[in-house]
Protein backbone atom coordinates (compact mmCIF):
# COMPACT_ATOMS: atom_id res chain seq x y z
CA UNK A 1 0.00 0.00 0.00
CA UNK A 2 1.39 3.56 -1.13
CA UNK A 3 1.84 6.33 1.55
CA UNK A 4 -0.69 8.05 -0.22
CA UNK A 5 -3.50 5.49 0.88
CA UNK A 6 -2.60 5.52 4.59
CA UNK A 7 -3.88 7.45 6.93
CA UNK A 8 -1.09 8.66 9.02
CA UNK A 9 -2.37 12.33 10.17
CA UNK A 10 -0.51 13.93 13.26
CA UNK A 11 -2.46 15.33 15.82
CA UNK A 12 -0.85 18.30 14.91
CA UNK A 13 0.94 19.40 11.67
CA UNK A 14 4.67 19.38 11.46
CA UNK A 15 6.85 19.23 8.35
CA UNK A 16 9.15 16.11 8.59
CA UNK A 17 11.39 15.18 5.74
CA UNK A 18 12.35 11.09 5.74
CA UNK A 19 15.61 9.53 3.98
CA UNK A 20 18.14 7.11 4.58
CA UNK A 21 20.71 7.57 7.05
CA UNK A 22 24.09 7.83 6.26
CA UNK A 23 26.99 7.36 8.56
CA UNK A 24 27.38 10.83 10.06
CA UNK A 25 23.60 10.58 10.99
CA UNK A 26 24.73 7.99 13.58
CA UNK A 27 26.13 10.54 16.08
CA UNK A 28 22.71 12.00 15.85
CA UNK A 29 20.66 8.78 16.54
CA UNK A 30 22.44 7.77 19.22
CA UNK A 31 21.43 10.77 20.90
CA UNK A 32 17.83 10.32 20.48
CA UNK A 33 18.49 6.66 21.58
CA UNK A 34 20.21 7.59 24.85
CA UNK A 35 17.57 10.52 25.31
CA UNK A 36 14.83 8.27 24.66
CA UNK A 37 15.34 6.66 28.59
CA UNK A 38 13.94 3.40 27.30
CA UNK A 39 15.39 2.06 24.68
CA UNK A 40 18.19 0.25 24.76
CA UNK A 41 21.56 2.09 24.25
CA UNK A 42 23.81 0.54 21.58
CA UNK A 43 27.47 1.94 21.57
CA UNK A 44 27.82 4.96 19.21
CA UNK A 45 29.94 3.13 16.89
CA UNK A 46 27.14 0.77 16.34
CA UNK A 47 24.81 3.61 15.28
CA UNK A 48 27.73 4.77 13.20
CA UNK A 49 27.70 1.27 11.39
CA UNK A 50 24.41 0.62 11.09
CA UNK A 51 23.67 3.98 9.74
CA UNK A 52 26.34 2.88 6.85
CA UNK A 53 25.71 -1.02 6.53
CA UNK A 54 21.90 -0.74 6.83
CA UNK A 55 20.87 2.69 5.54
CA UNK A 56 18.42 0.57 2.73
CA UNK A 57 16.70 -0.82 5.93
CA UNK A 58 16.86 2.27 8.18
CA UNK A 59 15.26 5.20 7.68
CA UNK A 60 15.64 9.16 9.43
CA UNK A 61 12.82 11.52 9.79
CA UNK A 62 14.26 14.94 9.82
CA UNK A 63 12.91 18.72 10.35
CA UNK A 64 14.71 21.62 9.30
CA UNK A 65 17.72 18.76 8.35
CA UNK A 66 18.09 17.88 12.09
CA UNK A 67 16.99 14.42 12.73
CA UNK A 68 14.14 13.75 14.96
CA UNK A 69 13.60 10.38 14.95
CA UNK A 70 14.52 7.09 13.35
CA UNK A 71 13.91 3.32 12.55
CA UNK A 72 16.79 0.75 12.67
CA UNK A 73 16.37 -2.21 10.21
CA UNK A 74 17.56 -5.72 8.70
CA UNK A 75 16.11 -8.12 6.16
CA UNK A 76 15.87 -11.49 8.24
CA UNK A 77 18.29 -13.71 6.49
CA UNK A 78 16.39 -16.89 7.31
CA UNK A 79 13.31 -15.07 5.23
CA UNK A 80 14.61 -11.53 3.08
CA UNK A 81 10.71 -10.82 2.29
CA UNK A 82 10.86 -10.12 5.91
CA UNK A 83 11.75 -6.62 7.32
CA UNK A 84 12.98 -6.97 11.17
CA UNK A 85 12.94 -3.46 12.78
CA UNK A 86 15.33 -3.13 15.39
CA UNK A 87 15.11 0.43 17.05
CA UNK A 88 12.33 3.01 16.78
CA UNK A 89 12.77 6.70 18.02
CA UNK A 90 11.30 10.43 17.79
CA UNK A 91 12.48 12.80 20.13
CA UNK A 92 10.56 13.96 23.08
CA UNK A 93 8.82 17.08 21.07
CA UNK A 94 8.14 15.42 18.48
CA UNK A 95 6.34 12.45 19.76
CA UNK A 96 2.60 12.02 19.72
CA UNK A 97 2.95 14.16 16.01
CA UNK A 98 2.71 10.45 13.66
CA UNK A 99 6.46 10.90 13.34
CA UNK A 100 6.98 6.96 14.39
CA UNK A 101 4.15 5.72 12.16
CA UNK A 102 5.38 7.73 9.05
CA UNK A 103 8.85 6.60 9.35
CA UNK A 104 7.54 2.72 9.49
CA UNK A 105 4.96 3.37 6.40
CA UNK A 106 7.43 4.89 4.36
CA UNK A 107 10.17 2.26 5.03
CA UNK A 108 7.99 -0.51 4.42
CA UNK A 109 6.89 0.97 1.46
CA UNK A 110 10.88 1.49 0.40
CA UNK A 111 11.54 -2.00 1.36
CA UNK A 112 8.46 -3.56 -0.41
CA UNK A 113 9.52 -1.68 -3.72
CA UNK A 114 13.55 -2.43 -3.15
CA UNK A 115 13.63 -5.77 -2.32
CA UNK A 116 10.53 -6.96 -2.11
CA UNK A 117 9.88 -7.10 1.76
CA UNK A 118 6.29 -8.09 2.11
CA UNK A 119 6.17 -8.20 6.52
CA UNK A 120 7.60 -6.61 8.88
CA UNK A 121 8.56 -8.38 12.31
CA UNK A 122 9.85 -6.63 15.36
CA UNK A 123 10.22 -7.13 19.29
CA UNK A 124 8.75 -5.76 21.95
CA UNK A 125 9.30 -6.57 25.79
CA UNK A 126 5.89 -7.04 27.61
CA UNK A 127 5.15 -3.79 29.25
CA UNK A 128 6.10 -1.44 26.10
CA UNK A 129 2.30 -0.49 25.63
CA UNK A 130 3.16 2.60 22.93
CA UNK A 131 5.57 0.04 20.69
CA UNK A 132 2.16 -2.34 20.71
CA UNK A 133 0.15 0.25 20.31
CA UNK A 134 2.09 1.34 17.53
CA UNK A 135 2.52 -1.82 15.49
CA UNK A 136 -1.00 -2.47 15.75
CA UNK A 137 -2.13 1.01 13.89
CA UNK A 138 0.78 0.13 10.94
CA UNK A 139 -0.74 -3.25 10.52
CA UNK A 140 -4.47 -2.28 10.84
CA UNK A 141 -3.41 0.65 8.19
CA UNK A 142 -1.75 -1.37 5.81
CA UNK A 143 -4.74 -4.47 6.24
CA UNK A 144 -1.88 -6.77 7.70
CA UNK A 145 -2.23 -9.71 10.14
CA UNK A 146 -1.16 -8.75 13.99
CA UNK A 147 0.41 -11.40 15.85
CA UNK A 148 2.05 -12.20 19.24
CA UNK A 149 4.71 -15.18 19.76
CA UNK A 150 7.15 -15.63 22.47
CA UNK A 151 10.56 -15.06 21.25
CA UNK A 152 13.36 -14.32 23.65
CA UNK A 153 12.88 -15.61 27.23
CA UNK A 154 14.48 -12.95 30.09
CA UNK A 155 16.61 -16.32 31.29
CA UNK A 156 18.63 -15.71 28.01
CA UNK A 157 19.90 -12.38 29.08
CA UNK A 158 22.55 -11.98 31.58
CA UNK A 159 21.52 -8.52 32.77
CA UNK A 160 17.91 -7.66 34.27
CA UNK A 161 16.21 -7.21 30.84
CA UNK A 162 12.97 -8.38 30.13
CA UNK A 163 11.57 -11.08 27.90
CA UNK A 164 11.17 -9.93 24.30
CA UNK A 165 8.04 -11.36 22.15
CA UNK A 166 8.22 -11.15 18.23
CA UNK A 167 5.25 -8.99 16.90
CA UNK A 168 4.70 -10.02 12.77
CA UNK A 169 3.16 -7.73 10.79
CA UNK A 170 1.92 -10.06 7.84
CA UNK A 171 -0.18 -10.37 4.74
CA UNK A 172 -3.35 -13.04 6.01
CA UNK A 173 -2.80 -15.89 4.05
CA UNK A 174 -5.41 -16.27 1.89
CA UNK A 175 -7.02 -19.84 1.35
CA UNK A 176 -7.60 -21.33 -2.33
CA UNK A 177 -10.91 -20.38 -3.91
CA UNK A 178 -12.70 -23.49 -4.63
Amino acid sequence: MSPSHISTTPTSAIAVDYRRPSAPDGHRLWEIASDSKVLDVNSSYAYVLWCNDFAATSIVAEIDSRPIGFVTGYRRPEDPTVLMVWQVAVDHDARGRGVAAGMLHRLFDRCAHDDGVVALHTTISPDNQASRRLFASVAAARGLQFRREKFFAAELFPDSHESEDLYRLEPSATSPSD
